[in-house]
């Protein structure tokens, strides 16, 4: 869940005049949706392919694929900034899970290259996929999901809705 806070903060740092709340919605769904190839373990998609967890639908690629299909059947999103915003919320993830101390790195470059990468500072701690999430280390990620991506996006947010209020 902590990926559809980022698409929400950047929304409200915009403003609503940018971001409608339906696009904002509708972006933090999205931030969420590369995770869906978790899928792919129970069927036989090793961890490692291309399409494998954190691969192919953590990429750039993908996050401008579904936001193309997105503007391409639904009016709201035919517009360069709500474009934009669900591109961004998209790719959110992968750039997200860069940050995280485990797993085998993200296919953000994907088709263009398969290699799984992380930033050079690593500080989220990893998630555990499943029913490991209900323990201990499932509550270690949480605290380090609150520092490291809900405070920063809580600040965001606040800054942008305080600037509002102060042109108001």
């Amino acid at each position: 869940m902590t990926h559809a806070v980022v698409p929400l903060a950047a929304a409200a740092l915009a403003g609503r005049g940018t971001i409608p709340p339906k696009v904002a919605l509708a972006g933090s769904v999205l931030a969420m949706l590369p995770d869906a190839d978790v899928i792919g373990l129970r069927f036989g998609v090793d961890y490692a392919d291309a399409w494998g967890h954190r691969g192919a639908t953590h990429s750039l690629a993908i996050a401008g694929l579904v936001a193309a299909a997105i503007a391409a059947v639904w009016t709201q999103a035919r517009n360069w900034p709500a474009f934009l915003f669900l591109f961004l919320a998209t790719a959110s993830h992968g750039l997200l899970d860069m940050l995280t101390d485990g797993g085998l790195g993200v296919g953000l470059l994907w088709p263009a290259s398969e290699e799984r990468l992380f930033w050079p500072v690593t500080p989220v701690r990893v998630s555990p996929i499943g029913a490991g999430f209900f323990s201990m280390r499932g509550v270690e990620t949480l605290a380090s999901e609150l520092v490291w991506i809900w405070l920063p996006a809580g600040v965001l947010a606040a800054i942008g809705i305080a600037a509002r209020r102060r042109r108001a």
